[in-house]
């Protein structure tokens, strides 16, 4: 009788970090720290044709009593700060023309817009105060749209004694950020929300000070990195799905289609389309052949606007959802010409974790490495976008989360041809471009990071038009 063999996991690898691209023409200045590379080569669309104003105007929606906390707060961009927390990878902000190569400013008198004194009473008073305040914002967003020309962007400053009107009562969504987000989009108004909690009187102004100023750099048209090493003539593309309001027999879903990222991870625009009778599978909402097939062709017609009409050679396109067969047909039938067409299904939840073992019996006191992968068949592979990475904590372990266990993304390709491990390292690369924070990466790509909050915002929309929307307005 042959001895029980045992049950032995398929061998891993570690992947290097991925290299950011910055303001250098040189190609060999890259870096894998985000703010690093800032700090050393500028941002990537510095000296280019870039559309970022010099400088960039400010509008602002404060208050009434908070105007000068605010007009300090920006105040202090200009400043050098050290950090007081997360010291093994935050670095130093030096101000932010040091870092981006621009000024900014307060807009013109008319972009400034003071909010009631009584606004206070009314949200406390309401039996709605989710409505009230939501359309004293609005109300003071469409002020706005008579004096445009005086700002490229606007902050609006929450108090935090309004944090009860943030969101909608049980049963109702409503969802203040996505609201205002909404209706600014809808009016070509960038706009940037600080919380009094979290930007004004929070303890580490180096990190607010980060935070803030790749925002407002992103906001105003800039492009803070790109990705280094990535297969030229390349599209990503990332698809989500909202339910829009409707009766129960005839349910309306807006279709987002994320933003089209070109072969160095530079995020584009997006198309929103939004489709009656969408098949549905359990809770997920699958489309048509045909609508598929718009969808496409209209994140096709984005990337050739922006490459003088040449079409991309080779499209990876992500969802957090299975491909069907009527969209996978539909997507090759958008795609006639391109030489590689990857589908894949990027799956949050999966079951599996992962721990370092350091020695026998020895758990390691952090995670197992940011990306880790091991391939589970010919289509299916592991990939921790979190978990311990000392690169960018000049050797020491650091781990973002700070506590737990990461869950690996499990990667299930539908189709396309070529190596696995060439699909998990784009994916990982993919992490580092969310330009709307300072942290090192994200868990989810960013196709799919914002997927899903483009599809939040744009349901709230009273109207889809057939159109591309600069996502800027939905960070």
């Amino acid at each position: 009788m042959s001895a029980v063999q045992p049950f032995r996991l398929p061998g891993h690898i570690v992947l290097s970090e991925p290299q950011l691209r910055f303001g250098s023409n040189d190609a060999r200045d890259v870096d894998i720290h985000p703010m690093e590379g800032l700090i050393r080569f500028g941002p990537y669309s510095h000296g280019k044709l870039s559309p970022v104003a010099n400088p960039i105007r400010v509008g602002m929606i404060v208050p009434a009593g908070l105007e000068e906390s605010l007009v300090r707060q920006m105040r202090e961009l200009d400043q050098e700060h050290k950090p007081r927390e997360r010291k093994q990878y935050l670095p130093t902000f030096p101000g932010f023309e040091k870092v981006f190569g621009v000024r900014f400013t307060r807009g013109g008198p008319a972009s400034r817009i003071v909010l009631s004194r009584d606004l206070d009473r009314q949200i406390e008073a309401a039996a709605a105060p989710h409505a009230v305040l939501a359309e004293a914002l609005t109300r003071a967003l469409f002020a706005l749209r008579n004096a445009r020309d005086s700002f490229d962007i606007v902050v609006i400053l929450l108090k935090e004694s309004w944090s009860p009107a943030f969101r909608g009562p049980a049963g109702d969504d409503f969802d203040l950020h996505d609201y205002v987000k909404a209706y600014g989009a809808s009016e070509g108004i960038c706009v940037q929300f600080l919380r009094e909690d979290s930007a004004l009187n929070y303890h580490c102004r180096c990190s607010v000070a980060w935070r803030l100023g790749i925002a407002l750099y992103t906001k105003a048209g800039g492009t803070p990195w790109v990705l280094a090493d990535v297969e030229p003539g390349t599209a990503f593309i990332g698809i989500d799905y909202a339910l829009r309001a409707g009766d129960e027999t005839a349910q309306r879903f807006a279709i987002c289609c994320s933003q089209v990222f070109d072969a160095e991870g530079s995020g584009l625009e997006f198309v929103a389309y939004e489709a009656d009778g969408v098949h549905m599978f359990g809770k997920n909402p699958y489309l048509r052949r045909d609508q598929m097939l718009k969808v496409m062709a209209r994140s096709l017609a984005i990337y050739q606007r922006k490459h003088s009409g040449d079409p991309p050679r080779r499209v990876v396109v992500h969802k957090n959802t299975e491909f069907r067969p009527d969209e996978i047909e539909g997507i090759f039938d958008a795609l006639p010409n391109a030489n590689s067409i990857e589908l894949v299904h990027v799956q949050q939840s999966c079951g599996w974790r992962g721990v370092l073992i350091s020695a026998p019996q020895r758990p390691h006191g952090y995670p197992c490495r940011r990306g880790t992968t091991f391939q589970l068949g010919p289509h299916e592979a592991l990939l921790w976008t979190q978990g311990n990475l000392p690169a960018v904590a000049n050797g020491k372990d650091y781990y973002k989360e700070g506590k737990g266990t990461p869950e690996p993304l499990l990667l299930v390709r539908h189709a396309g041809l070529g190596g696995i491990d060439d699909l998990c390292r784009e994916t990982l690369a993919l992490t580092k471009m969310d330009w709307n924070n300072d942290g090192p990466y994200d868990r989810l790509p960013v196709t799919l990071n914002f997927a899903g909050t483009l599809a939040t915002i744009v349901k709230r929309m009273p109207k889809l038009q057939p159109q591309s929307y600069p996502v800027r307005l939905f960070m």
